[in-house]
């Protein structure tokens, strides 16, 4: 019944419920045809690469199309393909001239549909006319209409190699997603003679866009390329942009992708110095970062010409000197006789090597408020936090991002183990059956779910889940152990890993496919007892964040919509990045209720002799604490640490040496900073002494900042001789002088003092984020979440109103985006509702409902904003 199925499935697109038959989905007929059209079930559908826009602007919680049987639906909710209109859910979308996006077949042949078992064709999605009867004439009679398509990343080698390019100079290694990780890569392919090259893609105030290519060693001055451009203050545009615009992720932008801009709204850009690189190789990734082509400007350029691109040249830097290179400049020769007296002076060839300054791979470059993801994958790499791993979504932690979370399990284990909480481990692997015991439960991970399929080359005879969570791998357990109310309350607590697959755009420690926590599962005798606990439990959540991490958060309720799948009601401690202006969901305490007892069938004998279910609760912590934490404190210099979880809470750098300083007196302070470390270890405080002597004391001092080391203790001869140390606080910048006697306890001090200062600071500028509006301020709620804040109010609570808000909050963000002169920097997406603040500014009695369209009364004021 099916058409054939001809092309290669990318990983975004992923078939449910295959038959045999690999033409079968779902028992429906799926087939991409030759021509272009999609058959679904028999009937003709237009099908293009550009996906999902229109209906995303206007409910973005639409992201999944999945076929059941002769259904189609987004999200579960049902879908209607009629003549002009597409419905979901009943709501009505005008149409586009596409429908859907072209379906493909694994590129490793060797797989069946039926192994990709998650309803999902790809994050967006733009459906229109279903073309009914029959196929060939239909797809005919459309054909002349088909605009043209997206090139795919194989398809892009194509391209290059008919501009003369040969297949030869197509290398294949692991993934490289920053110029950092793609540096020694390009070193190795192209060799010494070869020039390393960075590609931005920027959006100005005047909504124009641009693709620069330039020298990785230029440094672009934004203003002097405006100015060259004719552009109003060009930004980094965002990733939604880049991906509509070139159909490229980012960590893989490519000059190549410029082929992808049928509407050729995309200004293309040389680097002035690039341009007269003509004849040397470069580098670049054709649409994938797991490939590169080599080629030199000329075939560059080349390139653009056979594919009727305008390519334009222009000065970036404000300099000149990464303008062009400098063998072929005349002017340098007239200044050689000058430049040939440097050599002597050896200060800039160390400067140039010094780490923080920005002029090599070792320091920062990034600016936290120009270019944040930028700037947050370069803290998380330089300061030897983050390693970057060949499955996507998932991470190397190294030692200095586990010394962090050993700090942080160390305060919660103590903490827990006084309520009487009881360590223990289960497995990693839960069975289908378990999964899908409690049907809301599993429905909010389903899409998530990784599930182990074969053991070697033979299937399993039922699929095995990796836990998302283990309220299923646990409970079962607990039905056999519970049997009388002598056996409550049971408190357990398991460190572990869990895995969650279903996103698109992983952001370290954030939102991650793996990560490390804790969960605690605890059941009890009464719903007293468990609510207690709940509160209990999240307080200790706001002690990580605010006593160990100095980050403040809020305290509070999600409402029903938002609270945990299956679970009575979920408390959590909400965090906010001022930068960005989101909030990270911190940690959460839930109530389940009896729930689970009674879908596991745990029950107890009570005090009457009657049977009971007990009232369960689970909390949980993630890494994700470190990632909020390098997100409120670091700055441009790298990683800025608070003491109480810094591995290294203190580090000596010798300094006063000099080529005529002696062995001895060398001796002499090596010695005096490795007692003084001895003396501080006596005392709790984490030290040590760099003592290399091969890096310079310079070098030292850069190689702490950026890893960011709370205080930095100098010390030489001269302040042994004064009985003092110099110490610069790594926060703030200052430097200040401590005594030797009683040098322990100062230092102490001195660490509280700058856990304090961190957590009144972050205090301080997250009281400036939080707005509070009345009902008939709605004109108000969407600008003031684009000055990078958060939103207190009066909410009826309802999960309907909920929805709407959301919705039309993200409609109004993309009407103000682009039409109005805003930041391209802002985001674009809905608010949410981030938790119901267990502090309350005011009654809400009286007050309406804060959405103009809700007649209902506010139930309480609620804090609304963008979240990660």
């Amino acid at each position: 019944m099916g058409f054939g199925i001809n092309a290669k499935l990318p990983d975004a697109f992923r078939l449910a419920n295959a038959g045999d038959d690999d033409d079968e989905v779902a028992g429906a007929s799926v087939a991409v045809r030759g021509d272009g059209f999609l058959g679904f079930d028999g009937k003709c559908y237009f099908a293009y690469d550009n996906v999902l826009h229109e209906v995303r602007k206007a409910d973005p919680s639409v992201s999944r199309l999945a076929f059941d049987g002769e259904k189609v639906a987004f999200n579960g909710k049902p879908v209607e393909l009629a003549e002009a209109t597409l419905k979901v859910g009943g709501q009505a979308f005008d149409a586009t001239p596409a429908l859907l996006s072209v379906l493909q077949l694994p590129s490793d042949r060797s797989k069946s549909m039926k192994s990709y078992d998650v309803d999902v064709l790809s994050t967006y999605l733009k459906i229109n006319t279903a073309f009914g009867g029959d196929c060939p004439k239909a797809a005919n009679a459309a054909a002349a209409s088909k605009p043209a398509t997206f090139v795919t990343a194989d398809e892009m080698l194509g391209k290059i190699a008919a501009s003369g390019i040969a297949e030869a100079n197509l290398e294949h290694h692991d993934e490289a997603l920053t110029v950092e990780a793609w540096t020694p890569l390009h070193a190795q392919f192209t060799g010494p003679a070869s020039v390393l090259t960075r590609c931005l893609f920027m959006k100005d105030k005047k909504k124009q866009i641009f693709l620069l290519v330039t020298l990785a060693t230029t440094k672009t001055d934004m203003k002097v390329f405006a100015k060259a451009a004719g552009a109003k203050e060009p930004r980094f545009a965002n990733e939604e942009l880049l991906w509509e615009k070139l159909q490229v992720k980012k960590g893989a932008v490519n000059p190549f992708a410029i082929v992808n801009n049928l509407e050729g709204d995309v200004q293309l850009y040389l680097d002035e110095g690039l341009a007269n690189h003509k004849d040397s190789l470069v580098a670049f990734h054709p649409q994938d970062n797991t490939k590169t082509v080599r080629i030199t400007v000329e075939q560059l350029q080349a390139f653009f010409a056979a594919n009727g691109k305008e390519v334009k040249v222009a000065k970036v830097d404000a300099d000149g000197d990464a303008a062009a290179p400098a063998a072929e400049k005349p002017k340098p020769k007239k200044e050689k006789p000058e430049k040939k007296e440097k050599p002597q002076q050896k200060p800039k060839p160390k400067k140039e090597v010094k780490e923080g300054t920005g002029k090599n791979a070792e320091g920062m470059y990034a600016k936290k408020d120009d270019d944040f993801a930028t700037w947050y994958t370069q803290v998380i790499q330089k300061a030897d936090l983050i390693e970057y791993y060949d499955v996507s979504g998932c991470y190397i932690l190294r030692p200095n991002a586990m010394g962090i979370w050993v700090e942080i399990q160390d305060f919660f284990a103590k903490k827990i183990a006084a309520m009487g909480v009881e360590p223990c481990y289960f497995p990693c692997f839960v069975s289908k059956k378990a999964l899908c015991k409690e049907e809301s439960h599993v429905e909010g991970f389903a899409a998530e779910v990784a599930w182990v399929t074969k053991s070697g080359s033979s299937d399993l005879e039922e699929p095995i889940a990796v836990r998302p969570t283990s309220e299923t791998v646990m409970y079962p357990a607990y039905a056999k152990w519970i049997r009388s109310y002598r056996d409550l309350p049971l408190k357990l607590n398991q460190w572990c890993n869990v895995v969650r697959w279903e996103f698109s755009h992983p952001t370290p420690f954030i939102r991650t496919r793996e990560f490390l926590w804790q969960e605690g599962h605890t059941a009890h005798e009464t719903a007293e007892e468990a609510n207690v606990e709940v509160l209990q439990i999240l307080d200790l959540y706001r002690q990580v964040y605010e006593d160990l991490l100095a980050v403040p958060v809020c305290k509070g309720k999600k409402t029903e919509k938002e609270k945990f799948a299956g679970g009575d009601y979920t408390t959590t401690v909400e965090a906010f990045i001022p930068t960005v202006g989101r909030s990270v969901q911190g940690a959460t305490s839930h109530c389940l209720g009896q729930n689970f007892g009674k879908m596991f069938d745990i029950t107890f004998e009570d005090r009457n002799k009657q049977s009971q279910h007990p009232v369960q609760n689970s909390w949980g912590m993630t890494t994700r604490t470190i990632g909020v934490m390098i997100m409120v404190h670091s700055d441009d210099k790298g990683l800025v640490l608070p003491p109480r979880v810094a591995p290294t809470q203190a580090v000596f750098v010798p300094v006063g040496w000099n080529k005529n300083t002696t062995q001895e007196v060398k001796d002499k302070t090596i010695a005096k900073s490795e007692e003084l470390v001895a003396v501080l270890a006596a005392a709790g405080v984490r030290s040590k002494a760099d003592v290399r002597d091969n890096v310079t004391t310079g070098n030292k001092c850069n190689h702490w900042e950026l890893r960011g080391t709370p205080i930095r203790i100098e010390i030489g001869p001269k302040e042994l001789e004064e009985g003092k140390a110099v110490v610069a606080i790594r926060y703030t910048g200052e430097r200040v002088d401590v005594p030797l006697d009683n040098f322990a306890a100062n230092i102490k001090d001195l660490l509280e003092n700058i856990h304090s200062g961190m957590l009144n600071k972050a205090k301080g500028v997250r009281a400036t984020r939080t707005e509070m509006l009345r009902a008939g301020e709605w004109d108000k709620f969407v600008p003031t979440l684009n000055e990078m804040k958060m939103c207190l109010v009066p909410f009826c609570g309802t999960e309907a109103c909920e929805d709407q808000i959301k919705k039309r909050s993200a409609e109004i963000s993309q009407e103000i985006a682009a039409t109005a002169d805003v930041d391209v920097k802002a985001p674009s997406m809905g608010a949410k509702t981030l938790c119901v603040p267990f502090e309350q500014p005011e009654e809400a009695v009286g007050e309406k409902c804060f959405r103009p369209e809700c007649d209902c009364k506010a139930v309480s004021w609620t804090l609304f904003g963008r979240s990660y």
